[in-house]
């Protein structure tokens, strides 16, 4: 595998087309002000980066992300991309995960309004989240010990399992259907509405109808 280490880039597609490459301590910011850093890369790794800047991660394949952030600047951070591992980092951009499959997020922190829109095949695990409209539209999430909190979750989700879990939410499950929810606290108004087959399990449901 290829190194690029302790770099600071904010060109354009600084590193576009990228293959099988362990990025390492660099900074995604500058006056460039530069887009797409890692646009359709394949197999690639970033470790302990920063990302300041926009799109950084479209169209990929084989990405994993360790103890990294983005910033609020680092809109529309993943996008597009698949067979994706994230671990220990913040996304702190609007919009931070969308179209994307095959996802393992562990340990981090999530800022994000829209947060995981048509998502498929996600497992997510000890992490925390703030959000609204939370994995709308998403299929085939397995959440275990993940705490979340904003309005209008996981709306038109399907097939998915929660376990372990805290939300702290408002207009949660809408439109879900063939959903599990296990050994978990929800609380907030108008709790899954026009929904089909979703059950709470040894749960505990704070709130209004």
């Amino acid at each position: 595998m290829n190194r690029i280490e302790n770099k600071t880039l904010d060109q354009e597609r600084a590193l576009y087309g990228l293959r099988d490459t362990l990025v390492v301590n660099c900074k995604f910011d500058g006056p460039a002000d530069g887009e797409s850093a890692f646009k359709e890369c394949t197999d690639v790794e970033a470790d302990g980066c920063f990302f300041n800047l926009r799109y950084p991660f479209w169209h990929d394949e084989g990405l994993t992300i360790r103890n990294s952030e983005m910033t609020e600047l680092c809109r529309a951070a993943l996008w597009y991309s698949h067979h994706i591992t994230i671990a220990d980092t913040k996304l702190h951009g609007i919009k931070a995960l969308r179209e994307c499959s095959q996802v393992k997020m562990t340990g981090c922190d999530i800022v994000s309004p829209e947060f995981g829109w048509s998502v498929h095949d996600m497992e997510m695990e000890d992490c925390d989240a703030q959000a609204e409209y939370f994995m709308m539209r998403s299929t085939g999430l397995h959440f275990t010990n993940v705490r979340m909190q904003g309005k209008y979750s996981f709306q038109y989700i399907e097939d998915s399992v929660f376990e372990n879990c805290t939300f702290d939410t408002k207009d949660a499950f809408w439109h879900a259907k063939n959903v599990v929810v296990r050994n978990s606290t929800v609380k907030g108004e108008y709790l899954a509405w026009y929904c089909e087959n979703v059950t709470f399990e040894n749960c505990t449901i704070i709130g209004t109808q």
